[in-house]
């Protein structure tokens, strides 16, 4: 997928990627679901992340039930094509669902999906051994895209081994609904507020990357999960660049400045 920011020919390529910021209101501010990925990720193992993942092709022609803005309303929001656009909030839903069983889609008339009863299922989406259309058609579902929100786009600075191309999504913890840990990737995965995720960040008990560390500013910032949802946003990408031989503390981008600031003494990065 091409972006606003384009890459190097020398550069290895960008992949496409959907990240789901995943919140819900609790006693003491908004909460939100964070996973520490296993250490033999290929990609930020052992830190701590939202879930999402890499665009599936098949999604851009699928014929896929949908309720909520279309295509062009996602296109124009983060700056892609109609096509790219189906593809992230494909994406978006499909990796939420595989990574913590939460399901961004209804029944045609608005009732809730069972989620425990596709367990099988949805470990055949998650070996794409069926794409999201496949699935939603099976179980009877209409994907919710207006259950999304766009929340930023982050790109990898160049030079590093792998790049990724990457939308937020924010999205509520569907009612009825419970987010799990049950999947291969993560460690350890659970709810807590936002502050209190950034105190740990700078307490050194979790690993941050700038843009986990920034969307977590941003919804520290809200009293509300309706307050966060109803905000207006211009998403601009956002791509930092990492001088020669310099360290993750050496990141220049807009809050740069801020996240050196906040990082934990005697810094050990998780390898990327």
């Amino acid at each position: 997928m091409s972006s606003n920011i384009e890459s190097p020919a020398t550069d290895v390529p960008l992949k496409a990627a959907a990240t789901v910021v995943l919140i819900r209101d609790g006693v003491d501010g908004i909460e939100v679901f964070l996973q520490r990925r296993v250490q033999q990720m290929a990609f930020a193992g052992g830190m701590t992340v939202f879930p999402g993942g890499g665009v599936d092709a098949r999604d851009g022609d699928a014929d896929i039930a949908w309720q909520g803005p279309g295509a062009a309303w996602w296109a124009d929001r983060f700056g892609a094509s109609e096509r790219q656009a189906r593809e992230l909030v494909c994406a978006a839903v499909r990796e939420t669902y595989e990574e913590c069983g939460v399901l961004l889609a209804t029944g045609p008339d608005g009732a809730a999906p069972d989620v425990a009863a596709p367990a099988a299922a949805r470990a055949r989406l998650e070996r794409r051994e069926v794409n999201l259309a496949e699935f939603l058609r099976a179980e009877g579902l209409v994907l919710r895209a207006d259950l999304l929100r766009p929340l930023a786009h982050w790109i990898t600075p160049v030079g590093e081994t792998r790049r990724y191309d990457t939308r937020f999504f924010l999205a509520a913890l569907p009612y009825g609904q419970e987010a799990d840990d049950r999947t291969s990737e993560v460690e350890e995965a659970g709810w807590c507020t936002a502050a209190q995720a950034l105190a740990d960040w700078s307490a050194g008990r979790c690993f941050l990357l700038p843009p986990t560390w920034s969307q977590l500013r941003a919804v520290a910032e809200a009293g509300t999960v309706a307050e966060l949802l109803a905000a207006e946003r211009t998403i601009s990408p956002v791509q930092p660049e990492l001088p020669p031989g310099g360290s993750i503390g050496a990141l220049r981008f807009g809050d740069a400045a801020e996240y050196a600031a906040s990082m934990p003494a005697n810094l050990v990065p998780p390898k990327l």
